[in-house]
């Protein structure tokens, strides 16, 4: 990622020289899956265009020009790149967060034995109450 986003950035600032040749040098300096996304949203030809397609998307297609590239790499592919290597650098706190927070076993232990002594003092208090109930029935019906 760093790598493409690093070949985006030289081609840009080849661009930005203005120089003749700029394009072709530009579209050679990106790496081969960006040049490939690239070459996708360049309008084809008037003699490679097929009547019968439609186009799939209401956006216009970019012409081969070294304006138009610098627009595809600053409004696309860099923003793309960065928004992706922020979710790399931060892919721990992501899966942490999706995944929750364990608990340590060795707290799980302390927390099952204060379980097993607040059940058991509620069997009791529940034992008592009953028993104070039966007696009060028994009294009232004296």
């Amino acid at each position: 990622m760093r790598k493409r986003q690093a070949s985006a950035r030289k081609a840009l600032e080849i661009l930005s020289t203005g120089k003749s040749g700029a394009y072709d040098a530009a579209v050679f300096e990106l790496d081969e899956s960006t040049r490939q996304s690239w070459e996708e949203q360049i309008a084809p030809e008037p003699e490679d265009l097929d009547e019968d397609e439609d186009p799939e998307g209401d956006e216009e297609p970019f012409t081969a020009d070294p304006t138009a590239l610098a627009q595809y790499l600053k409004d696309s592919v860099l923003p793309q790149l960065a928004k992706h290597l922020g979710f790399i650098e931060n892919r721990h706190l992501i899966r942490e967060h999706v995944l929750g927070e364990a608990v340590e076993c060795t707290k799980l232990e302390s927390l099952s034995r204060y379980e097993v002594h607040l059940d058991r003092k509620l069997e009791r208090m529940l034992t008592m109450l009953l028993r104070l109930q039966s007696l009060r029935r028994s009294k009232e019906s004296d």
